[in-house]
């Protein structure tokens, strides 16, 4: 007997030649390790088209911001089309090339924080969602449980 896929056929494609059944999840936070910004999508859709689109919501949302950091998998023209677009400077940050091992690269670790809060609710743990902007709510859900136990004192 086959398990059912919680990720449906039309989300699930290839990433870097690898069958990869799923989706990616990019999202801006503020220096607090917030979301300002969340898009998902499908596993076959590239890290700079996916920005295209967060990118545009960032800037819908949040007018005055002037500057983001990305991460190295964002670069290409998209820092020119960020700058003359919606006139935000995009800034690679990128792995230095005397470290070995694991090592966050600075500013990544405001992600990686944000994304292993996430990880404590237990309904994101897999890809239970059929849609991706239900994914996206969910995202922006559990976040907000983490804003509401800062705000009464309890830890998270």
């Amino acid at each position: 007997m086959r398990a059912a896929a919680s990720v449906p056929r039309a989300t699930s494609g290839y990433d870097g030649g690898k069958k990869v059944p799923g989706r990616k999840r990019h999202i801006v936070v503020d220096s607090l390790g917030l979301p300002l910004a969340v898009v998902v999508t499908a596993a076959p859709v590239t890290d700079r088209d996916a920005a295209r689109t967060l990118l545009a919501r960032l800037r819908e949302r949040f007018w005055r911001l002037t500057r983001v950091w990305a991460d190295g998998g964002y670069t290409g023209r998209l820092a020119h089309v960020a700058a003359s677009a919606w006139r935000i400077a995009l800034m690679v940050v990128k792995r230095s090339n005397d470290t070995t091992g694991f090592v966050v690269p600075p500013k990544r670790w405001l992600v990686e924080r944000t994304f292993a809060w996430r990880m404590r609710s237990r309904r994101l743990a897999r890809d239970y969602e059929a849609r991706t902007d239900t994914a996206e709510t969910m995202i922006l859900w559990s976040m907000t449980m983490v804003m509401s136990r800062r705000l009464t004192g309890r830890r998270c």
